[in-house]
This record gives structure tokens, C-alpha cells and sequence, in this order.
């Protein structure tokens, strides 16, 4: 008896990531975005400003549950800020912490089909 054959098919196994493919500067500035989510520290970081009651917390806040350093988690943190994915202000000697919506948005449009 015959192997049997088994049909190729010539259609994508699924959809695209994204609507449009990205130009180069897109690319750029998304990517740098993501690699700054790529460490688990400042992804945990994210979700907690994120999910903060009042949308913001003090950088005070974050270290206890994080588990560094203060200078560490102000490193994570600039490191977040610089890919624009949270905004600060400075409150006396603190500086308060919130995304910023418009970036997390334009991160998920990227991942959508």
C-alpha cells in the first residue's frame, strides 16, 4: 500500500499581527517599547501603576513589592519612562508614577490582527 499524501496548503496558518506592515521609524519606537516590557521587573512595575487606585502611586510604593533596590526600581522605571510607556511628577522629594494610555494603546494596535 501507498504512503499517503498529506496536502500542503498555500494559506497563512493564521492572521496577521497587524493591519499594515510598520515602516522603519515605527518599528523602531515599538520595539524599544516592547524590549522595555521584556524585563519582568518592569513589566510588574507597569501593572502595578496600572492598576493603582487613583491611576498613579509613588514611586515609594513600588519598591516594597517589587523587591529591589530604590535606585533599582528607579532605573526600571526611567528605563519605562524613556520608551514612553509611563509619565512622572515630581511631588516634593517623590515623584509619582501613571502609563500613559496613548502608548499602551498604540502597543496593543500593533498586536491585534
Amino acid at each position: 500500500m501507498a504512503p499517503s499524501r498529506l496536502a500542503v496548503s498555500t494559506e497563512p496558518c493564521c492572521d496577521s499581527m497587524l493591519r499594515s506592515p510598520l515602516d522603519e521609524r515605527d518599528a523602531d519606537e515599538h520595539a524599544a517599547s516592547f524590549a522595555a516590557l521584556g524585563d519582568p521587573a518592569r513589566l510588574r512595575l507597569l501593572s502595578l501603576i496600572a492598576t493603582a487606585p487613583g491611576g498613579e502611586v509613588c514611586v515609594c510604593n513600588l519598591v516594597e513589592p517589587i523587591g529591589k533596590s530604590q535606585p533599582t526600581v528607579s532605573h526600571h522605571l526611567k528605563v519605562l519612562a524613556d520608551a514612553g510607556l509611563v509619565a512622572s511628577e515630581r511631588r516634593g522629594r517623590w515623584a509619582w508614577y501613571r502609563v500613559v494610555p496613548e502608548q499602551l494603546e498604540q502597543l496593543r494596535a500593533v498586536l491585534q490582527p
